[in-house]
């Protein structure tokens, strides 16, 4: 299936596995396995898998805010391991859910709320104390969006977050002594709270370009010793002071830019 959207050209095709890949304009943004949600093809995606389990038991409704919807991978995720979970999806692109939910159906009383609003827009219409997990995976042509790792945002992640939630972001990088992946960890680490990074040896030795996985709470984080272990290649676990280390944070008045993958890197 074939659809442009307003993000480009959507395609939704079928995988040998039996899975469905989600592509705009070529670039892979979700797999899907309709016949188990728990499967996560995507090896990041495993990773923040690992976070919700350590964050609640299985069968324990959580409230998720997800910024960034692509397929709904992992809100497919929670809605069956924590059924009732109470889910909300920040997704500008409201043609690409209205693709998504004709190509790739969610089960009925999923209990995922997809909002066609931006990340920053939508964080700010939630309420205080309403969430256990905010999940930051939002791409914008292969980049992190600039307005979605600053303190202005990390600020209002914190508000909505409960005393003992947990906020995870997954960031891409790959340049010389990670500039973008270390500003962003001291703003997590100063308006969220302290935490752990996932993320492969190599990548956090600048000689790969790949996913980290920034995880901070306002309380101690879940133990996530053994999170990616069984990945291949494994991910480090990593403290989130240790990355940070004198790093400045992030704001909105500077004007940066996020780092943007090579297209050979997640392209196939």
């Amino acid at each position: 299936m074939e659809r442009r959207v307003e993000s480009g050209i959507a395609t939704v095709e079928a995988a040998a596995d039996g899975t469905f890949v989600l592509r705009v304009d070529g670039s892979p943004q979700s797999q899907v396995d309709l016949a188990d949600p728990t499967h996560l093809p995507f090896e990041y995606m495993r990773r923040i898998g690992d976070v919700v389990d350590a964050v609640a038991p299985r069968r324990q409704p959580v409230a998720v805010v997800h910024v960034g919807g692509a397929a709904l991978s992992l809100p497919r995720y929670v809605a069956t391991t924590r059924p009732r979970s109470r889910q909300i999806v920040l997704e500008p692109d409201e043609d690409l859910t209205e693709f998504v939910r004709e190509a790739l159906p969610l089960p009925k009383r999923s209990g995922i709320k997809v909002r066609g609003v931006t990340g920053r827009a939508g964080i700010s219409e939630l309420y205080d104390d309403s969430t256990d997990l905010v999940i930051l995976d939002a791409f914008e042509h292969e980049a992190v969006p600039a307005n979605l790792v600053t303190a202005e945002f990390f600020t209002e992640c914190a508000r909505v977050l409960r005393p003992a939630g947990v906020l995870v972001a997954n960031l891409i990088d790959g340049s010389a002594g990670l500039p973008f992946i270390r500003r962003t960890a001291a703003t997590v680490r100063t308006v969220i709270g302290d935490g752990v990074v996932l993320a492969e040896r190599k990548i956090l030795r600048g000689k790969g370009f790949g996913n980290v996985i920034l995880v901070a709470s306002p309380q101690r984080v879940p133990d996530l010793a053994t999170a990616g272990r069984q990945a291949q290649p494994p991910y480090d676990v990593t403290p989130l002071s240790e990355l940070a280390g004198k790093a400045a944070p992030l704001t909105d008045a500077e004007g940066f830019v996020t780092p943007q993958a090579p297209p050979a890197v997640f392209r196939s």
